[in-house]
């Protein structure tokens, strides 16, 4: 590796890929701007370590910010690195993790640092729904960095060390007790967060989660060897319906469960199961949460919220992107009835909806496809009683004419 010798960034990358797999790229990048005498600083790798790696074998390319390197912040040739990490990514089609520990922007940088985000919020448009992203938070996320997290597919939050923030907690107006940059609030409050964890679990929970999803939205390597029986019987499936969460392991292969934003909208369950070997996506609504000792801790009126609406098609939208069955599990009594939700149900419940179109002839249907349309319906009623009255009329025509 680069002279950034065995700190945190590098540490991470070693917990978290495959003994001796890491490929460092760019580590002799440094800082260009000079501005401020930033010349006269030790930049090595300019604060971030990028390369690719494999995880059980597959493979990843991964990119760990380094805090004792100005803070970890984001300037022109440190995002620079990042972007073409995702460039090499997207060519060979493998996921993208980012192991973040960043102060914001590099003041210093000024105007170069702002294009600098704005080149990395392009990559990771550019990369939405063509290879997973995820992103693990380890200590500072703040400013503009914390948008990073918000457009990746998967967020891990480090339980005690990470800030996550836009705005600084004490810089917002009337807020004097809440922390609203620690894990608790970006996993509960504001659903940002799908896993909370100490690093080292946090850590094996990227390597899972890498182990059951697509490499790309083209390749499914995702298939594993299913040693469990196929005719299991789940005995006490009905007893747990309420809680879906003790449920869909019984459903899956060996029991297995990966839990997604298990903090936030608890009346609605979103995670990944297998079945026969394959990745298997589940929503399900939950009208009781029971605690590791098998008692009920919370319950819910089994209606859905906008929250909830929310983070189901949020969920789905992925699923879709990536060609993941769905397996659905349906016990809700109708949307959640209050003022407050009032404001947002019918849009958070529209998110899941697909938009589709009409075509009545095949280059029709071909435009609709090339614009990106996924569901066309072919032909309309006015035009299949033209196609019959006109084969009618045809049929009249040849038997006049042969009498």
């Amino acid at each position: 590796m680069s002279t950034t010798s065995q700190n945190s960034a590098s540490s991470r990358i070693s917990a978290l890929l495959d003994d001796n797999s890491f490929v460092e790229i760019g580590g002799s990048v440094t800082a260009r701007n000079t501005d401020f005498n930033l010349q006269n600083k030790e930049t090595p790798a300019d604060g971030v370590l990028t390369g690719y790696g494999t995880i059980d074998g597959a493979l990843v390319y991964v990119y760990s910010q380094d805090a004792t390197v100005l803070g970890g912040s984001i300037g022109e040739m440190h995002a620079k690195k990042i972007v073409k990490l995702y460039s090499l990514a997207m060519k060979v089609g493998a996921p993208v993790i980012g192991l973040v520990d960043c102060a914001g922007m590099r003041l210093e940088e000024a105007t170069d640092a702002l294009e600098a985000f704005g080149k990395l919020y392009e990559c990771q448009a550019l990369a939405s729904g063509v290879v997973p992203q995820i992103t693990a938070v380890f200590g500072t996320c703040g400013g503009g960095m914390a948008v990073v997290p918000a457009l990746t597919d998967f967020t891990f939050m480090e339980a005690k060390n990470a800030k996550l923030f836009v705005n600084s907690p004490n810089a917002l107006e009337g807020n004097k007790t809440e922390n609203t940059a620690n894990a608790a609030f970006q996993s509960s409050e504001a659903g940002m967060v799908d896993v909370v964890a100490q690093e080292d679990e946090l850590l094996e929970s990227i390597r899972t989660l890498v182990s059951i999803l697509p490499a790309n939205n083209e390749d499914d390597m995702s298939y594993s060897e299913c040693t469990d029986d196929l005719n299991r019987a789940c005995t006490d499936l009905e007893a747990s319906a309420a809680d879906p969460a003790l449920s869909l392991p019984m459903i899956s292969d060996d029991n297995f469960f990966f839990e997604v934003k298990k903090d936030y909208a608890k009346d609605m369950v979103t995670g990944f199961i297998r079945l026969n070997g394959n990745t298997i996506g589940a929503i399900a609504n939950r009208t009781a949460l029971y605690d590791e000792e098998g008692k009920e801790a919370e319950t819910f009126d089994g209606t859905l919220s906008a929250e909830g609406a929310e983070k189901a098609a949020e969920f789905v939208n992925f699923c879709d992107a990536f060609s993941i069955p769905v397996l659905t599990l349906t016990n809700v009594t109708g949307y959640k009835a209050t003022k407050c939700q009032e404001k947002r149900i019918a849009k958070a419940a529209a998110k899941g909806v697909k938009i589709g179109c009409f075509a009545d002839t095949v280059e029709g249907g071909k435009k609709w496809r090339d614009l990106g349309v996924k569901f066309i319906g072919y032909g309309c009623d006015t035009y299949i009683f033209m196609q019959a009255a006109k084969a009618d009329v045809d049929a009249f025509a040849q038997k006049i004419t042969m009498s």
